[in-house]
């Protein structure tokens, strides 16, 4: 089993910079890949940023140039910082690992941007 906890989200006014982190744990032997994810309320959950372990990095549109996403592998841990905030980037925010084709997500950390 794999275990995924994010942390770091939070309420931020627009424009404001958020950065969220998600580490794995548990049987970790062959990751395919690791990103986020986002859900904002009555939407379907989308793609934010992830990326292979061939190193292919992919953006949603929404938010290339607002977001970055980084990996330190050694601590099986990523990334996503976040500025540029804006209140349609309010979401809760999930953590996405998969290995040997099994998709395993966190709890979600909700991110709120408003004044």
């Amino acid at each position: 089993q794999v275990q995924l906890v994010e942390s770091g989200g939070g309420l931020v006014q627009p424009g404001g910079s958020l950065r969220l982190s998600c580490t794995a744990s548990g049987s970790i032997f062959s990751i395919n890949r690791m990103g986020w994810y986002r859900q904002a309320p009555g939407k379907q959950r989308e793609l934010v940023a992830s990326i292979t372990n061939y190193g292919s990095m992919i953006y949603a549109d929404s938010v290339k140039g607002r977001f970055t996403y980084s990996r330190d592998n050694a601590k099986n841990t990523v990334y996503l910082l976040m500025t540029s905030l804006r209140p349609e980037d309010t979401a809760v925010y999930y953590c996405n690992l998969v290995q040997r084709a099994v998709d395993y997500w966190g709890e979600g950390t909700l991110v709120t941007v408003s004044s």
